[in-house]
């Protein structure tokens, strides 16, 4: 897959960023994002920069494989480390994804912890994540990953039912995601959440409630659930637009959150994102909630994203253009955008109102606010935090939450 151009300007040779980046850096948290991007097959409704064996086959894709990526990450990371200069700041979060980080050699996620312990120093009570698919792994990986400093992992368990999986070119059975959480359990991870997709065609009401149960039943600490979106260039567009099987309007996705919502807080989670659920304030995402509340972040590995003092950044998407980089010397970035604080307040908005706190009403521009006075009438908006100065989303305006959000900052 050839790199996409994003727009925005260059990023120097030497990832140097422009002067003021930094200011302030002492306040805000710092993470690493580390991708991996290979799959041992393309999910037929995936669209992230991943790839199988045979699409690195050829010469824009040699020298690249899992035996040797991890040492492409560290030289990045050691690029990281050289580009924030003296910062100070230990790392607070790590999130390994892809991609299938788990497909990589058993020592090579550890390799990578440790080289941002050696490089930045890791927090004392640093959240490390690591995705994994329930194929994956065995208790003996598990076990692995626990001992090399992983504090929390995710598997992408995405539905309960065969005839679901199937539609979405899952690989593993109805099951083996609740086995893998007992086997972290025992492996030692007190911090286990599971990914799951509502709305795939087929799928009934009843699909749904099974799978929610089913991944409630396994105990994890965190559930993920986003509804599916059909992506253009995708296997399941295509079969989409030729009919094979029925797309999903917005009224199914909404009933299906609906179910989510009721069926998740009865069992003792509570939501603190849109899409995303938790049974205690410990076993929230604290990388995912970094993205959403302005922390800053480097993202390494082809095509991530990075984010410092209002820069935002972009890899080389191929992994072998980002490879050739590397070893040339010169920073993978492919581009780069410096937020005006306009934008940043924009960008502020929209996140901050996904999740439960809100958003302060003091970051609204003058229409912002009336759309939000007029939100709280409708009741999309919940009174005790708009008394409290904040704009926070009730169980309604959740459904509506995009469209609220764009009123909010216009």
């Amino acid at each position: 897959m050839p790199s996409i151009p994003l727009g925005g300007e260059p990023v120097p040779a030497d990832g140097s960023l422009p002067p003021g980046a930094l200011d302030g850096a002492a306040g805000r948290p710092l993470g690493f994002y580390l991708h991996v991007p290979f799959c041992a097959s393309r999910c037929g409704y995936c669209d992230f920069n991943t790839y199988v064996a045979e699409e690195l086959r050829g010469p824009e894709g040699a020298g690249v494989n899992r035996e040797n990526f991890t040492d492409l990450l560290i030289e990045e990371i050691r690029l990281a480390r050289k580009v924030l200069g003296d910062d100070p700041r230990p790392v607070e979060t790590v999130f390994l994804g892809g991609g299938t980080p788990t497909l990589l050699p058993v020592r090579d996620p550890g390799r990578l912890l440790e080289a941002l312990r050696q490089e930045f120093g890791l927090a004392p009570d640093a959240e490390a994540t690591i995705e994994a698919n329930p194929e994956s792994v065995d208790p003996a990986r598990l076990a692995a990953l626990r001992e090399a400093g992983f504090t929390r992992i995710s598997f992408g368990m995405q539905s309960a039912r065969e005839h679901v999986l199937r539609i979405l070119d899952r690989r593993h059975r109805p099951g083996r995601p609740e086995e893998c959480v007992a086997e972290a359990r025992a492996a030692g991870f007190d911090h286990i959440s599971l990914d799951l997709i509502h709305g795939t065609p087929g799928e009934s009401d009843d699909d749904w409630r099974a799978s929610l149960e089913a991944a409630i039943g396994a105990g994890p600490d965190h559930l993920s659930a986003y509804s599916l979106i059909v992506e253009e260039g995708t296997a399941l567009a295509r079969r989409v637009r030729r009919g094979e099987i029925p797309s999903i309007d917005d009224d199914v996705h909404a009933d299906r959150y609906l179910i989510a919502e009721e069926t998740l807080s009865a069992a003792g989670f509570s939501w603190y994102e849109v899409s995303n659920w938790a049974t205690s304030p410990a076993g929230r995402c604290r990388h995912n909630e970094l993205y959403w509340t302005g922390g800053d972040w480097w993202g390494a590995g082809p095509g991530a994203h990075g984010h410092v003092g209002g820069v935002r950044w972009w890899n080389a998407r191929h992994p072998g253009a980002y490879a050739r980089a590397l070893t040339e010397g010169r920073s993978p970035g492919a581009g780069r955008e410096v937020l005006t604080a306009a934008e940043r307040r924009v960008e502020r908005v929209l996140l901050e109102l996904r999740m439960v706190e809100g958003c302060p009403l003091e970051v609204l521009e003058p229409a912002g606010r009336a759309a939000a006075e007029r939100y709280l009438g409708d009741g999309l908006l919940r009174e005790d935090a708009f008394a409290a100065g904040r704009a926070a989303l009730t169980l309604r305006g959740r459904l509506l939450a995009d469209a609220v959000a764009r009123d909010l900052v216009d």
